[in-house]
């Protein structure tokens, strides 16, 4: 008969405790990056970055910078940031609010990457433990009489092992997509930054 959870984690041995901990960080670190870009995406307003580069093409910066202002986008912060210091410099402005926004995307990518690095050096490190409690009994001579700790020795190991590679597998691919996201927050950036210069020369050219 199989055995249950809570009992595959008391034979995997102390060593499971700290993998437990790593786990529960990990899910905490998933479902709270998640929640966030679900915020953030449910704060876009891509119609108000269009309505600012059409002022600014025209010249109107401060009904641009105005629009922003009262925008939930991340993008349309980072365009009221560079339109605010414009005359000394737009550019990095533009940089160190992008900057900012980015670093609040970023925020427990690290924690989670730990985790999941972390994880199979646990389930290592068990497995070490697992196998000198077995050259253990081993040792003490009689076989048959150790048969128990022998196989107890290596199930600690085996179920260390699988422990600490389940949880990297399994925060492997939140990884990644939260990785993705974040390369879409920063394409979209570039994008913005891009159309910002080009709407500024446009605009200027058309004045002049």
């Amino acid at each position: 008969m199989g055995q249950s959870p809570m009992e595959l984690f008391v034979h995997g041995g102390w060593i499971m405790w700290p993998i437990l901990l790593v786990s529960l960080v990990a899910v905490t670190a998933v479902i709270e990056r998640s929640l966030f870009l679900l915020s953030e995406s449910t704060k876009r307003q891509p119609e108000r970055i269009e309505q600012m580069l059409e002022l600014v093409e025209k010249g109107d910066y401060d009904a641009a910078r105005g629009i922003g202002e009262s925008s939930t986008d991340y993008v349309a912060r980072i365009l009221v940031s560079a339109l605010t210091h414009r005359e000394v410099s737009l550019t990095n402005a533009f940089t160190r609010a992008a900057n900012h926004e980015l670093n609040r995307y970023q925020r427990g990518i690290a924690v989670l990457d730990t985790c999941i690095t972390i994880s199979p050096l646990l389930g290592l490190l068990g497995t070490v433990l697992g196998m000198m409690n077995t050259f253990g009994a081993l040792g003490d001579g009689d076989i048959a009489a150790n048969a128990g700790k022998i196989t107890g020795g290596v199930g600690e190991a085996l179920i260390a092992t699988a422990a600490g590679l389940l949880i990297a597998i399994m925060g492997l691919l939140p990884y990644n997509i939260l990785n993705s996201r974040i390369e879409e927050a920063r394409h979209d950036i570039t994008d913005a930054s891009n159309a910002l210069e080009l709407t500024i020369k446009k605009g200027a050219s058309s004045r002049s």
